[in-house]
């Protein structure tokens, strides 16, 4: 008994690396087959997941795919709205969003997003290791298999097995790529040569060896040194951040409880089920690490173990470092006010933003590489040209007006223009002003552009630039 009267709990050892042998070589992690609540509800959103991910590029919203980056043509449908190269200041604030909404999500959480939505998980759980367990039986039979020797049995199950993986890589480099070509393109490239095609060729192949070669071999160690997001947690946690851990004071010491030992034990067998389920091999009770992904198989497995031996479930669970040492939860702290401080504030940037989102765009321009102005017959004269870009689904006509005042006269020979959906266009313009009133004023082209369809308009303006204007500016 220590002086506080309570029992002492021993120091663990440090956490071993779960995918590394004693020697350094790899240990290619087999992790066993759990069920539980929390497995079921991580396989209801793989489901999910993975049904959005096929589903959106089928999806059709205003005549476009739900979700369509048209990478070649600069635009992007994202659920009925479109954006052009001159929106792409709004990517940085939904960028921006994704990344401050996984911070906050950890700071609660913990790594949920790594167990229940990262696609490495989504892919690898809902999919490849479904196969795999479906042709190579449970853990211990792929381990025994794994290291016997060739056999026929051996290689009609290891051969379908990655023939099946190749098909699933394929399918999801496809899919992925329909996301930019969209699925009519995608299937016309398909039929075809893929010299008529190599980029999309070259990265639909590139993306099917790179899945292949991830989900096939590489698997839990894209997570342990690949991602960067795994390093981070100590800075994104802290002791009232939701996470999944071992209740030391409770399962120690750990072993199996005999009717002749003297010894008091835990409620933890020391059955090392929480580390056969893991998929990253690592042993929770070792407390909370860099390679948990927050998949609570381990939940499962010990709760599925304490029912069995008649204790309370829990030894293994959700919660945070404060309450597992036995301490009391603190709700609010200082970093969630400043996260809704943030959160305040970027809404309002989203909300502006889509406030202001214009149909189309209209900016008064020179011809590059031409003269500034031309004097002739005591006249000068400025070239100028509107450019238009229509950033609608649909054709839209523009009206061009001179809204300017004396003495500036303004020539639009082509008053009225029609854009098809995403088309862009500059038309010219010529801006005239008697040479001796240069010196009394500062001469403004001004011109009305109106969207007809949109009822949306744009004033422009420039400076007419003439022999005084030309000297000034030197």
């Amino acid at each position: 008994m220590s002086e506080s009267g309570k029992k002492s709990l021993p120091v663990l050892n440090e956490p071993p690396v779960g995918s590394l042998n004693s020697d350094g070589t790899r240990n290619f992690v087999q992790p066993a087959d759990v069920r539980g609540r929390f497995q079921n509800v991580r396989y209801v959103v793989f489901a999910a997941l993975l049904v959005v991910y096929l589903a959106l590029p089928f999806i059709q919203i205003g005549g476009a795919p739900a979700v369509f980056l048209d990478i070649v043509h600069r635009r992007f449908h994202l659920f009925g709205a479109t954006f052009n190269a001159q929106d792409f200041w709004m990517v940085f604030l939904l960028l921006f969003g994704i990344i401050f909404a996984l911070v906050v999500v950890t700071t609660l959480w913990g790594r949920i997003w790594c167990g229940y939505a990262c696609p490495q998980t989504v892919f690898l759980e809902g999919l490849y290791r479904k196969v795999e367990r479906f042709l190579e039986g449970p853990r211990n039979e792929r381990i025994r298999r794994n290291q016997a020797p060739m056999s026929f049995d051996k290689l009609w199950r290891k051969g379908l097995k990655h023939g099946i993986f190749l098909v699933l890589s394929f399918g999801i480099a496809h899919v992925f790529l329909s996301y930019f070509v969209s699925l009519p393109s995608l299937w016309t490239m398909m039929h075809g040569s893929p010299a008529a095609h190599p980029v999309a060729f070259a990265w639909s192949m590139a993306m099917t060896l790179v899945l292949y070669f991830n989900f096939a071999w590489f698997r839990e160690q894209l997570c342990l040194i690949i991602c960067p997001y795994g390093r981070l947690q100590s800075a994104l946690t802290d002791e009232d951040t939701m996470v999944i851990g071992y209740d030391v004071g409770r399962g120690e010491p750990r072993g199996k409880k005999r009717k002749a030992a003297t010894e008091e034990k835990g409620d933890c067998i020391d059955c090392g089920r929480c580390v056969a389920v893991c998929p990253t091999g690592i042993d929770i009770r070792n407390g909370l690490q860099m390679e948990c992904i927050g998949c609570a198989a381990c939940v499962d497995a010990c709760d599925e173990v304490m029912r069995k031996v008649k204790r309370p479930e829990g030894l293994v669970r959700y919660d945070s470092s404060r309450q597992l040492a036995g301490g009391k939860a603190r709700t609010m702290r200082g970093r969630l006010a400043l996260y809704g401080a943030v959160s305040v504030v970027w809404v309002l940037g989203m909300i502006f933003a889509v406030r202001t989102h214009e149909p189309f765009e209209a900016n008064l321009l020179r011809p590059p590489g031409g003269t500034p102005f031309v004097v002739n017959d005591g006249v000068v004269q400025n070239t100028l040209q509107v450019h238009l870009v229509n950033k609608e689904d649909h054709p839209i006509t523009f009206r061009l007006e001179d809204v300017g005042t004396e003495p500036v006269t303004l020539v639009i020979p082509q008053p009225e223009v029609r854009l098809d959906a995403g088309e862009n266009r500059h038309v010219p313009l010529l801006a005239r002003v008697p040479v001796e009133q240069m010196g009394e004023l500062q001469a403004t082209v001004r011109v009305r552009a109106e969207g007809l369809e949109e009822e949306h308009e744009r004033v422009l303006t420039a400076p007419l630039l003439g022999p005084r204007g030309a000297e000034g500016e030197r």
